[in-house]
């Protein structure tokens, strides 16, 4: 059964940095994307970064390109976002999404809060 479970949430002040990690099991994710999504209170959940399979390569919602960094370890099935000069209105609950559209898989962690105080 898959299984993603986000770490490395928390609260911090604007300005700083935090790095959120998601370890994913059940399968080898080789050929999957990974990526990241959040959901502030009261908006829909909304793309924040991606990592494809083959190339790497990286893809980013405008709002936090240069700020933010995605990584991952296909060896270690794990997917990482390293979040700097972190803004108030980046409070939301991140999850963790690991996905393959033309193979109909789409699997969710369960969200990991972030916190930004002016």
């Amino acid at each position: 059964q898959v299984q993603l479970v986000e770490s490395g949430g928390g609260l911090v002040q604007a300005g700083g940095s935090l790095r959120l990690s998601c370890a994913a099991s059940g399968r080898t994710f080789n050929f999957y994307r990974m990526g990241w999504f959040r959901q502030a209170p009261g908006k829909e959940r909304e793309f924040v970064a991606r990592m494809g399979w083959s190339s790497g390569r990286t893809y980013y919602a405008d709002f936090v390109k240069g700020r933010f960094t995605i990584s991952r370890d296909n060896a270690k099935n794990t997917v990482d976002l390293q979040m700097n000069s972190l803004k108030p209105e980046d409070t939301a609950v991140y999850y963790c999404n690991v996905d393959r559209p033309d193979w109909g898989a789409n699997y969710w962690g369960q969200g990991t809060q972030v916190t930004v105080s002016s």
